[in-house]
């Protein structure tokens, strides 16, 4: 066993343990591995959408979402919002919530507690100002594609995004493999 005081330090002397200085021999490309490019894409583009509509309206992806849905989709519920727009129902929440106090979306009770969102006129008008930004975004995006590549890059998402159910499936089989229970 290894004395404490051999351990390795970092340069401020703080001691390191049995810290990995080296890269693992079993590695994730990171240059085509799908998941982190689909990532990357994904992130730089709400980063760039969210900064420039908290600057212009002092709204964020997540509102613009929501705002999004409901112009598609009047009377929509939360539930429906947070399912179509594969949010998490507290973050959907939240946004309605900034969305109501701002009168840009009015709730109507439903049946046993549902509440139906609906655009308000300012709303609507929101959706209008706030959607070039995202599309200017996708513009960007595919400006380096020509038509034949972007329509075949938007027929292999959908592809993709048609198998996503199967990450379900396959992430409770993998925890109950992990459990012992195959």
């Amino acid at each position: 066993m290894k004395n404490v005081t051999d351990s390795p330090r970092n340069p401020a002397g703080q001691e390191m343990g049995d810290a990995i200085f080296s890269p693992l021999p079993d590695l994730v490309s990171t240059n085509d591995f799908t998941p982190r490019l689909l990532a990357l894409i994904s992130n730089a583009l709400v980063w760039r959408e969210s900064f420039l509509m908290r600057r212009e309206f002092d709204l964020g992806t997540n509102d613009w979402r929501v705002i999004s849905a409901l112009a598609i989709r009047p009377g929509a519920t939360a539930t429906y919002v947070s399912e179509f727009v594969a949010m998490n129902k507290a973050v959907v929440s939240k946004a309605v919530n900034t969305l109501i106090a701002r009168h840009l979306v009015v709730s109507t009770d439903g049946p046993r507690g549902s509440r139906y969102l609906h655009l308000t006129n300012a709303g609507a008008a929101m959706h209008d100002k706030m959607m070039p930004v995202s599309l200017k975004g996708e513009e960007i995006l595919l400006s380096g594609l020509n038509p034949d590549e972007i329509l075949q890059l938007k027929t292999l998402l959908t592809r993709m995004l048609a198998m996503t159910p199967a990450l379900s499936t396959a992430a409770e089989s993998t925890a109950e493999k992990i459990r012992g229970r195959d």
